[in-house]
């Protein structure tokens, strides 16, 4: 067992992103439809910790659904170490 075994990492996927006011997001209610600015070929982006790690494409298979990795970022955009992490 290596010291990397047991760090948990949260994973979620942008699917597109919108700009809607306060008061419309107020007034929603179940099953409501948010429109977003991407369509369904574009890619998906894949974040670790909200840090850009990969794009990808959504796949279906049978009920469930998932993403396929198309692109690995070797180091995401923008990205600076915290100064309270330190090095093993």
């Amino acid at each position: 067992m290596t010291p990397f075994d047991n760090i948990g990492v949260d994973i979620s996927v942008v699917l597109g992103t919108t700009h809607i006011p306060i008061h419309q997001l107020l007034r929603m209610g179940r099953g409501a439809v948010i429109e977003l600015d991407a369509r369904e070929s574009d890619d998906v982006q894949i974040l670790a910790n909200d840090v850009p790690v990969a794009t990808g494409q959504v796949v279906l298979r049978g009920d469930r659904i998932g993403i396929t990795i198309t692109e690995v970022l070797l180091r995401a955009p923008g990205f600076r170490p915290r100064d309270n992490v330190r090095s093993l």
